[in-house]
């Protein structure tokens, strides 16, 4: 079996390996998420929200694409088997059933926030071990704001 060497040293592949991950999680639950509301979805504004939904899956199964190859270029291994991504999430998750659309947007604006931070978190813990890494988790960070602008003006 090979291995891939990393360009940072071993404190700084922990550090980055641990912001990656948890990043990855967050990405992969959050496609889940968009994509149970989106066939769940109901009430006046289904179709815009639907299509929505459909941009944030898009968003974030790039993302976690990319985060996933960012780990192993620095020799990390990402995992993003469904145990794990249940067992460590830490996203709010929805209710089971018909969403009104009203509910979804609270509640999609509310993760998107509460991710947010979590990423926003992650940017600070990358400065010192990896601005590589720290890079590619503003451009996270910025779909999405973005995203959560979109929603969160559409709350009532």
């Amino acid at each position: 079996m090979s291995t891939v060497k990393s360009p940072l040293s071993d404190e700084a592949r922990k550090v980055t390996g641990a912001a990656l991950q948890e990043s990855l999680v967050d990405l992969i639950d959050l496609h889940l998420l968009a994509k149970q509301a989106h066939w769940n979805l109901t009430g006046r504004h289904f179709r815009s929200i639907h299509l929505q939904l459909d941009e944030v899956v898009a968003i974030a199964r790039d993302h976690a694409d990319t985060v996933a190859e960012r780990a192993v270029a620095i020799g990390f291994n990402p995992d993003g088997r469904a145990r794990t991504v249940a067992e460590t999430t830490k996203v709010h998750q929805l209710d089971a059933g018909y969403l009104h659309d009203d509910k979804v947007v609270a509640a999609i604006t509310d993760m998107l926030a509460e991710m947010i931070q979590r990423f926003r978190a992650r940017i600070e813990t990358t400065d010192e071990s990896d601005l590589v890494t720290q890079d590619l988790l503003i451009t996270v960070a910025q779909d999405l704001e973005k995203q959560h602008w979109m929603f969160e003006v559409q709350r009532r």
